[in-house]
């Protein structure tokens, strides 16, 4: 069971890796790492350029991870993958493996970002129902607070609850809180703006960011 865990975590990273924000926002002939937030997610990149590109970064982050994690549940590529239990723990090593590619992508220097859109997907194919309930908490948060890293950060923690109501398997379960914790660590600096007052709102593209 080795082998395979290691092929869907390695090909897990290299999706996740893909740097589609980057390579968006150079097309328009922008460095996304020298503007905005220097962040290569659909928000920065929605900021800066409008959310045609910025929806155009979300969608690809997310197929990053409805592929990471979805081919290991299709392809059965060793006896091993035959049973159900060993294929959905390929697909979380594949997830897992492209959250940690998104946020530190070899093709970006191991620059990259905070892995909710790519994480969002993955969980998706393995936890749909409790990615859902994550994913309606997120939308409220974010329009009560205007705070994208705020609902991402809510959202995260949400989810480890639905999956403990849920009463899935303590894989997933354990999967949750690994996710929760990635994302929690991935906006430490989002954190300290929000307690200092100094985290700015969701704007559009050309709009000034308010505190």
């Amino acid at each position: 069971m080795i082998l395979p865990l290691l092929i869907a975590a390695i090909a897990g990273y290299l999706l996740g890796s893909l740097p589609f924000g980057y390579l968006v926002a150079r097309a328009k002939g922008v460095n996304i790492f020298e503007v905005g937030s220097k962040n290569p997610g659909a928000t920065n990149v929605r900021r800066v350029l409008g959310s045609g590109p910025g929806n155009l970064v979300f969608a690809l982050d997310v197929l990053k991870g409805v592929a990471a994690a979805g081919w290991p549940l299709q392809i059965t590529f060793t006896q091993a993958m035959q049973d159900r239990s060993g294929s959905l723990q390929c697909a979380v090593a594949g997830l897992i493996g492209a959250v940690i590619g998104h946020g530190f992508s070899c093709f970006t220097r191991f620059r990259g970002g905070k892995g909710v859109a790519t994480s969002a997907g993955g969980l998706l194919v393995v936890m749909p129902v409790a990615t859902l309930l994550a994913a309606a908490v997120w939308l409220v948060a974010f329009y009560a607070t205007r705070y994208v890293s705020l609902a991402s950060i809510i959202a995260a923690l949400s989810l480890v609850v639905a999956a403990y109501f849920l009463k899935l398997p303590s894989l997933l379960l354990g999967l949750a809180v690994l996710v929760a914790v990635f994302v929690v660590l991935r906006h430490r600096a989002n954190i300290v703006r929000l307690l200092n007052g100094t985290e700015h709102k969701f704007a559009k593209a050309g709009a000034e960011p308010k505190p």
